[in-house]
């Protein structure tokens, strides 16, 4: 009997292999036919040391024993106080408030409603939301909204809301500063992106100097920063989060993915002081209207508690130091083979380009490369004609040779 699972991002009517995954440790997967599989893209970009970590693990068997959930408004818990306040300590000391939710996308959400619920309360008509192009945010309704339009979106449009859109850096980034610049100047209300590194948009990079401009822009027109940090937070760029090669502290910072080690769902917007003081108030009405029901889970904070405890008391960042410099390495032989070009990298993330006539994201490429990659015992998800390594940080050379030889196999028979 064929399954009633409908898979994201799948099209159910190719018919492609669905590979059962029973169990996994470290960098790898194993499957019910009995394969061992690396995963060089982590899950969807989630875990960061490795899967089934043993402390993270231990902590939230532990945490299924005293409480499994817990109404968060108006009610806390121990996890989450422990999460809160280690973010506090770990992260830019601007940032003194946390606020749970339970995903990429719904920590994005929280960050618009974070920052029009500012300008509100300080009435203020200031609504205007300014975008990076080729930037995603997520897939619920405001996230879309401020992600590219295009393939991902187009049959949803009617529920999305205008944007401003600024151009993706290139050069100097002097069309981006100006275009910012302009936007500012006529009152916006934030700008939301995503530092150093584009991800579903095709693992575009630019430079710190670009952001902490930015950065700067924002704030001499009074319009509220917001990193989307949930994909390149918590190491993937080289350092705890983008924001920091570039000096940068944003008003608004949303983290998720790596929160929990890739463990369990859950995610924060953190948020400047002024911006929670805009909704403190006597007065109901202009407290913050945001929640779902498993805001802050105890079993997924206390996950969460775990991963802090290794940032603090493991090598994580010496680690990724080392990782970076083999994904360096690897890009460096990858780029010598004919027909992948366009090598770039940021911190542990690597991306090359596959020569195509039919580039872009629906690439007919991508189908037959990640089949390919299958065949080889890796799993690498192509975005359209770009190929990406985003590996856990536990990845160990003998896996990683692995993945290049299948990366240097499937771009020659698909050449072929």
């Amino acid at each position: 009997m064929a399954s009633p699972v409908w898979h994201p991002f799948t099209q159910h009517g190719l018919q492609e292999p669905v590979p059962l995954v029973t169990h996994a440790q470290g960098a790898a997967l194993h499957t019910a036919d009995g394969r061992r599989v690396i995963d060089a893209i982590s899950s969807w970009w989630v875990t960061t040391h490795g899967h089934c970590h043993p402390r993270i693990m231990a902590a939230v068997r532990a945490q299924t024993e005293k409480l499994d959930q817990l109404i968060f408004a108006g009610w806390t818990h121990e996890p989450a106080e422990q999460v809160a306040a280690g973010l506090v300590e770990i992260m830019p000391c601007e940032l003194t408030r946390v606020f749970f939710s339970d995903s990429g996308s719904t920590c994005v959400e929280v960050a618009l409603k974070m920052a029009l619920g500012y300008w509100s309360n300080r009435g203020s008509d200031r609504q205007r939301i300014l975008v990076m192009e080729h930037s995603y945010h997520g897939d619920t309704i405001g996230a879309m909204s401020i992600g590219e339009r295009g393939v991902f979106n187009k049959p949803y449009e009617p529920l999305l809301f205008d944007v401003g859109t600024i151009p993706f850096p290139t050069g100097d980034g002097a069309a981006t500063l100006e275009a910012l610049e302009t936007a500012c100047r006529s009152g916006a209300a934030a700008f939301i992106v995503e530092p150093l590194l584009l991800g579903a948009g095709g693992m575009l990079v630019y430079s710190p100097d670009l952001l902490r401009s930015m950065a700067e822009i924002c704030r001499r027109h009074d319009v509220l920063f917001i990193a989307d940090e949930v994909m390149t937070g918590w190491g993937r760029t080289g350092t705890l989060l983008a924001c920091e090669q570039a000096g940068v502290v944003p008003d608004i910072l949303c983290l998720a993915k790596g929160l929990t080690g890739g463990s369990m769902p859950l995610a924060v917007t953190m948020a400047r002081e002024e911006i929670f003081m805009a909704h403190w108030s006597t007065d109901r009405a202009k407290m913050f209207y945001h929640s779902s029901s498993y805001t802050a889970n105890p079993i997924a904070c206390a996950a969460a508690v775990a991963n802090l405890a290794i940032w603090r008391e493991e090598p994580v960042r010496e680690r990724i130091a080392a990782l970076g410099a083999r994904q360096q390495a690897m890009l460096d032989r990858l780029a010598q083979v004919p027909g992948l070009v366009r090598p770039r990298r940021c911190g542990t993330v690597a991306a090359i380009d596959v020569e195509a006539r039919d580039g872009g994201y629906l690439s007919n490429l991508a189908p037959r490369l990640m089949a390919l990659f299958r065949e080889a015992d890796v799993l690498l998800r192509p975005l359209g004609n770009t190929i990406y390594v985003m590996p856990p940080y536990c990845l160990d050379e003998a896996d990683h040779a692995q993945i290049e030889a299948a990366i240097v196999r499937g771009v020659e028979a698909v050449r072929a």
